[in-house]
């Protein structure tokens, strides 16, 4: 983004440039725009004058009676936007550091965690902080690690056991693999399913790139019970997972929690001798001095220690 770059660059042009123009741009009326400012018109003129130097074009067409943003001008007033709007966040997040009550925590999920007490964790914490923004990002798993090692996101609920450095993690509540059959299924009618009479079925699978745990997880069962599954299909969320097998498109092994989604046309029924886990946890950067954070974390480990029957 241009204005981002300039307005950082060797020091960079000084934010109030951008909030004055920005100003104008709105009123077209260097009257009214020195009036919300709470200045004058000719410190305005010059603060214009100066922001048009720096970047280097004309912003603004003005005579005596006309006043219009130029082609660059309309540009340069989305970039400017963006500019003070980032300036906005950086300011709430110093003010979250220090005082621990107020702010915003940026937190990642994966589709599939919204059944797995995510949002109860969430609830708890409003409740308890409910001037603490908490902003939820849908995010691949992969996706999640990235943002938490760049510090792009606060925390996140990744479908995954084994986690790079520096990040720490909590285990969420236990899930087990299930197999889902399309209800018209002849093994759909049952109580649970062998795999071995899956062995020649159609498998739809979870795209290993997204969620490496996912992918892995349910190949270890195949392995496990001896078979070598046909796949043909690759998803990239367990909700699509369990859509195309409802819709025909094969047998997958997904996560039980799944069936509180309530996907029609679609059966979950258990691995009959297994009860494979299904891994997920709460994952955050180690050694972050940031209360609302911390705050966010306890609550959560304090959730998911109640009883099932009470979460």
């Amino acid at each position: 983004m241009r204005a981002t770059r300039l307005a950082v660059h060797d020091g960079g042009m000084k934010i109030h440039l951008l909030r004055y123009f920005i100003m104008l741009a709105e009123e077209l009326h260097f009257g009214r725009a020195a009036e919300r400012l709470s200045i004058t018109q000719p410190p305005l003129s010059s603060a214009l004058k100066a922001l048009e130097e720096e970047v280097g074009v004309l912003l603004v067409e003005r005579n005596s009676k006309h006043v219009a943003l130029t082609a660059a001008g309309a540009a340069f007033l989305k970039e400017a936007r963006l500019v003070l709007d980032r300036v906005a966040i950086a300011g709430e997040t110093a003010r979250a550091v220090a005082s621990g009550m107020r702010g915003r925590l940026d937190v990642g999920i994966t589709g599939s965690m919204i059944y797995r007490g995510v949002p109860r964790i969430v609830n708890t914490f409003n409740q308890r902080l409910p001037d603490i923004e908490v902003n939820l990002r849908e995010m691949s798993s992969s996706e999640q690690i990235e943002a938490l090692q760049h510090g792009h996101i606060h925390a996140g609920f990744i479908n995954a056991s084994v986690l790079p450095e520096p990040l720490a993690s909590l285990p969420l509540a236990d899930d087990t693999l299930v197999c889902c059959l399309p209800e018209s299924h002849q093994l759909a009618g049952g109580k649970d399913v062998n795999l071995k009479q899956l062995a020649q079925e159609i498998f739809v699978m979870f795209s290993r790139d997204v969620a490496p745990a996912n992918h892995d997880n349910v190949i270890a069962v195949f392995s496990r019970a001896g078979i070598h599954p046909r796949t043909r299909h690759a998803a990239r969320q367990w909700l699509t997972v369990v859509a195309l097998v409802a819709a025909g498109a094969g047998v997958a092994l997904v996560p039980a929690s799944i069936a509180n989604a309530g996907i029609r046309g679609a059966r979950l029924l258990p691995i009959r001798g297994m009860a494979p886990k299904n891994v997920g946890v709460l994952a955050w950067k180690a050694a972050q001095d940031l209360a609302v954070l911390e705050s966010f974390v306890g609550i959560a480990r304090e959730v998911l220690k109640r009883p099932a029957a009470h979460r």
